[in-house]
């Protein structure tokens, strides 16, 4: 079982919608969780005195203070609303860029998931650049709520690539399995795990006029790459047998930029559970091209996880 027991919620411009208090006081509940409410005002204090300057000094200085105690006096009407349903939230308002700000606060504080509500809307990209800044470089998970998402999941869609033969993917697909499955399990949802294969270069093999390879040899290597795949795929979920009541296995063929999204659209998926492509151990890690292809069609939320030995390029400073 997977659990969450620090939790940085950011409260940026637009707030918290009500559904993600009924999502962050339902995780708080099931997990027993630390709920801590961040927002992050961009300009310091003498930035913002500086700002209203024409107003004079005292009055400048006024207005900044005013803007921290109405930033801080939200996220006090927050906690109060999130205290009423039980849980344990604290709050904190910090300057600087949010993104950053997060990060060392995750890394300062020990978070173990950060959740933010998306800002974008059914005809735009769900994440926006600040939000893709926080996916690449937050070493925790990080779950972009859709706003519109109700308190608990009914359909989640763990995005899984098995592969036993690198211990770092091997690891992180474990971890998106783990998510998922207590996920599922806390919020009485079904899972769908979802595996793309293709085979590399078929294009190439089929259609370019240097390529001379019969259609019996193209179709013998579909064949065999398929069935290793669905090996990889079987083995993997052989290890959460104890899910098949509500777990639906699906290996198909393609590539991940089109059907993860299609998919999640077409099954009215809630949640979307999938980790990241990246090596590990390096400074200044980016989320995989594919995840980042994927993450901005989706509409659903989506919790993204990085590979053990991620290194943030955000330090504490």
């Amino acid at each position: 079982m997977k659990r969450f027991k620090n939790i940085l919620v950011l409260c940026d411009d637009d707030g918290i919608a009500d559904s993600a208090f009924d999502r962050v006081s339902w995780l708080a509940e099931a997990n027993k969780a630390g709920i801590t409410l961040v927002d992050v005002i961009e300009e310091t204090r003498s930035e913002l005195t500086q700002l209203f300057a024409g107003l004079g000094r005292i009055r400048s200085e006024e207005m900044a203070n005013e803007v921290f105690a109405a930033r801080r006096a939200r996220l006090e009407e927050f906690a109060a609303i999130l205290q009423q349903r039980g849980a344990n939230a604290e709050i904190a308002v910090d300057t600087g860029t949010p993104f950053i700000e997060v990060i060392r606060r995750v890394l300062r504080d020990g978070h173990d998931l950060v959740i933010k509500t998306e800002r974008g809307s059914t005809t735009a990209p769900l994440l926006l650049s600040a939000d893709m800044h926080l996916l690449r470089k937050c070493p925790c998970p990080v779950w972009v709520l859709n706003s519109r998402l109700e308190a608990r999941s009914r359909r989640i869609l763990a995005a899984v690539d098995p592969d036993p033969n690198d211990p770092v993917r091997d690891k992180l697909n474990h971890t998106i399995m783990q998510l998922a499955t207590s996920l599922a399990e806390q919020d009485d949802a079904r899972i769908d795990v979802m595996t793309v294969w293709s085979l590399p270069e078929e294009s190439t093999l089929r259609h370019s006029g240097f390529a001379k390879v019969p259609e019996a040899e193209i179709r013998a290597l579909l064949a065999q790459q398929e069935k290793e795949s669905a090996a990889r795929l079987a083995a993997l979920t052989d290890d959460y047998a104890s899910f098949r009541s509500r777990m639906r296995i699906l290996h198909l063929k393609g590539f991940a930029t089109d059907l993860l999204p299609d998919m999640a659209d077409r099954e009215e998926i809630d949640t979307l559970v999938m980790g990241t492509v990246a090596r590990t151990g390096i400074s200044g890690l980016f989320i995989g091209n594919t995840a980042e292809s994927v993450l901005n069609r989706v509409k659903c939320s989506v919790l993204t996880v990085k590979p053990e030995g991620f290194v943030s390029p955000v330090t504490i400073g």
